[in-house]
């Protein structure tokens, strides 16, 4: 091995053909699928370079796959008609059918979702029926963002003392040794980053758990300010319940995120987390606080206070509204939706009058009670679009469609690690395509199409 010489880009070839393998089985398959669905999204990479990556969701078999469609620099801009030139032109370089795309994801941004301009506004000229989505895990985090005044106080404050420990070297060595002597259960204390999703709540539930262990340093600091407010009783309630409400909060998106998510799977997990806060509401009203464990251990035997009482209640109605706000197009109550659940619970009457005598028809079947109980939605719906084309295609409309851009955020993930400060000129298209992509490159027909050469 020591003998071959490699040119400068032999390696770069190699990468680029197993990429342009991968890409070649997807769009076959894409080609064979009845319909198909993409997200997108864009980040700027070290070299402050746009990289788009785009996903497509489509019908293999009798499941439902997603990969990576492709990915490429956006040299020019990020404007919507640069994203939708790079879509555009991938669709006819690889005679892709603009009928059977019904659905884009996006994460919500006026570039993408404007109703004049936007990318979902020029796909729609080309395919009136696409339907867009704003991604339901961007949403969550938008509504989760609201608080009232004194509590984001509080919040903020406990930033500040988190600061204060954490960027400091010595302050950071100091506690970290103070947390070893006391046998904690951390060692460190967690930074808060507006931009990742989980981090305000995994801050928070950090910080009331080292609670000791901060007024410790503090009193060792001789921080007057910052001690004095965190040995306050009323400023560990309120921090307590911020750790409660966000820590459940983190719950939700850890069940929003993850591959393969439907919109009706999603959007049960909001209408569930809704009606858990209408409930929590009633029982804070009632002064029962078992719903929160963190401020229950606060509080013990002693009344809540009623200033704090009616701020926890302000939070969760508000939180209601937001989510309400954030989430008006869950159509929970469309007989498509209803019918995509469970065929067997609706009145023909109220589908659309083209498909009512082919879905009497289906129902009669009585292969299909038996394939509903025994398939995932998805197979049973992919298999009754053989036999019942119409009705199943709303049902896969509703199905394939990407609910969220996490796989795009997956992708720049990777993006980090394979472009570097010491990679910074890498052309990443092709690496993040075989980086991403869960298709097996065809190995054995890629060298049987190259001749072995010494020098290569």
């Amino acid at each position: 091995m020591k003998s071959i010489s490699l040119s400068n880009n032999t390696v770069q070839r190699r990468i680029d053909d197993i990429a342009a393998d991968i890409k070649s089985q997807i769009i076959n398959k894409l080609k064979l699928s009845p319909f198909f669905a993409i997200s997108c999204d864009e980040s700027t990479d070290i070299t402050n370079y746009a990289q788009l990556i785009v996903y497509v969701r489509y019908i293999s078999g009798d499941i439902i796959e997603e990969e990576i469609l492709y990915s490429q620099s956006l040299t020019a801009g990020t404007k919507s008609e640069d994203i939708f030139n790079s879509i555009s032109d991938f669709i006819k370089k690889n005679d892709l059918d603009w009928n059977k795309l019904i659905g884009l994801c996006t994460d919500g941004a006026p570039v993408m979702i404007g109703v004049r301009s936007g990318l979902a506004q020029k796909l729609k000229e080309k395919n009136p029926s696409i339907v867009s989505t704003h991604c339901v895990i961007h949403r969550q985090a938008l509504a989760s963002k609201t608080l009232p005044q004194n509590l984001r106080q509080i919040l903020d404050s406990a930033i500040q003392i988190v600061n204060y420990i954490r960027s400091s070297a010595l302050n950071s060595r100091l506690f970290t040794l103070l947390c070893e002597d006391l046998d904690s259960d951390h060692r460190v204390l967690l930074f808060h980053t507006e931009v990742r999703w989980l981090s305000k709540g995994n801050m928070l539930a950090r910080l009331y758990e080292l609670k000791e262990e901060v007024i410790l340093f503090l009193e060792f600091k001789e921080k007057n300010i910052f001690l004095q407010m965190f040995k306050n009783e009323q400023f560990q309630c309120k921090l307590a319940y911020l750790a409660d409400i966000f820590d459940t909060l983190n719950q939700l998106n850890l069940k929003l995120q993850g591959q393969n998510g439907t919109s009706i799977s999603n959007y049960d997990h909001i209408q569930g987390f809704i009606s858990k806060l209408q409930l929590w509401d009633q029982k804070v009203s009632a002064e029962n606080l078992l719903c929160f464990s963190r401020l229950y251990e606060a509080i013990k035997n002693k009344k809540l206070d009623e200033d704090l009482k009616i701020e926890i209640i302000t939070h969760l109605q508000t939180l209601v509204s937001e989510f309400q706000h954030y989430y008006r197009d869950i159509n929970s109550e469309s007989p498509i939706w209803h019918m995509t659940r469970n065929p067997f619970v609706v009145d023909v009457l109220q589908l659309p009058e083209e498909v009512q005598e082919e879905f009497l028809e289906m129902k009669a079947d009585s292969t299909m009670k038996d394939d509903f109980h025994l398939l995932t939605l998805e197979k049973f719906w992919i298999k009754r679009f053989l036999i019942n084309p119409k009705v199943a295609s709303l049902a896969l409309r509703i199905l394939l469609p990407f609910s969220s851009t996490y796989m795009c955020e997956t992708g720049f993930s990777a993006l980090v690690l394979i472009k570097t400060k010491q990679r910074n000129r890498l052309a990443v298209d092709s690496d993040l395509t075989i980086t991403l992509a869960k298709t097996v490159p065809r190995i054995d027909k890629l060298v049987q199409n190259v001749q072995a050469q010494v020098s290569h």
